[in-house]
């Protein structure tokens, strides 16, 4: 009797955008590998997960369809490469407590990005895995794009870089039609966005149980790229994009106010220590005998 094969317990890296979604789809058709759970970053005062700026309550609605625990990762507004690390670390060690023994990635052909990761993996006791990697498979992202599309992966463009991309593409529908409209701009823009032309929010594939039930919302400019948010079925359509950019900017607001606080406590600890300083040395002169 041929002996039962040990599955590898892994997390997939969940940015909520097509490649990880179609990543899980992949992984789940293998037979060494068990997806135990999503590892989600976040925008802690947005709560937004970055670059895509999708809201954390569509995530979970997106780990609840394909039927995984999440583990979000809350950055803070600013975040440093220390905060980063940081909150990375205590990400780390929840995937061991778990018995994780790898991360999987949806990266497709950036070799400078899976470098990075598997630096950032190194010494963890985690191992990595690519499993959309074009070089193993000898797809191109075009091939790609149209092999997801046929499985029934749709979703939603939530974020574009302008200089690649007409504005007006946020918030489409990432589809037959769009990838046509994208070969004929030229330029060489990917077909999956893997230079980062636009990313996306997926609302429904093989990897779900049921499709998200989900509104196109407004479109804002910030930061340099053009954002369209997307918003659960039922929020008022005009319930504005521009709360989180409210929310930004209060964050920045309280953060300069925190460090102005700072910076007055200091000066009033200086002041005071120099007070002593002063009244001691004043104390010695008027009493030169006394030790």
């Amino acid at each position: 009797m041929a002996e039962a094969t040990t599955k590898q317990r892994v997390w997939l890296s969940w940015s909520s955008g097509k490649d990880c979604a179609y990543t899980l789809h992949t992984l789940r058709h293998r037979d060494d590998v068990d997806v135990v759970g999503l590892l989600t970053t976040f925008n802690g005062q947005a709560e937004r997960v970055a670059m895509h700026a999708v809201r954390l309550q569509l995530l979970r609605m997106q780990a609840a369809a394909v039927g995984l625990p999440v583990h979000e990762v809350m950055l803070p507004f600013p975040c440093s490469n220390e905060d980063y690390q940081r909150c990375m670390l205590g990400a780390i060690e929840a995937a061991r407590a778990a018995d994780v023994q790898a991360i999987a990635f949806g990266d497709l052909f950036l070799a400078d990005v899976r470098a990075y990761r598997e630096k950032n993996m190194a010494g963890t006791g985690l191992g990595t895995l690519f499993p959309l990697w074009l070089a193993d498979s000898g797809k191109s992202t075009a091939q790609l794009a149209q092999e997801m599309q046929a499985a029934g992966l749709r979703a939603v463009i939530t974020c574009i870089d302008p200089k690649k991309l007409p504005k007006g593409f946020a918030g489409r529908f990432w589809d037959a039609q769009l990838l046509q409209e994208m070969q004929e701009l030229g330029g060489g823009i990917d077909p999956c966005g893997e230079n980062g032309e636009f990313h996306t929010f997926v609302i429904d594939g093989p990897m779900f149980s049921a499709a998200l039930d989900v509104t196109v919302g407004e479109v804002v400019e910030r930061d340099g790229f053009v954002f369209c948010d997307v918003l659960p079925a039922g929020v008022p359509v005009d319930a504005p994009a521009q709360q989180a950019e409210q929310q930004q900017a209060a964050a920045e607001q309280q953060q300069l106010g925190q460090q102005q606080q700072q910076q007055q406590k200091q000066q009033q600890q200086q002041q005071l220590a120099d007070a002593v300083l002063v009244e001691a040395v004043a104390s010695m002169v008027q009493c030169p005998g006394q030790q």
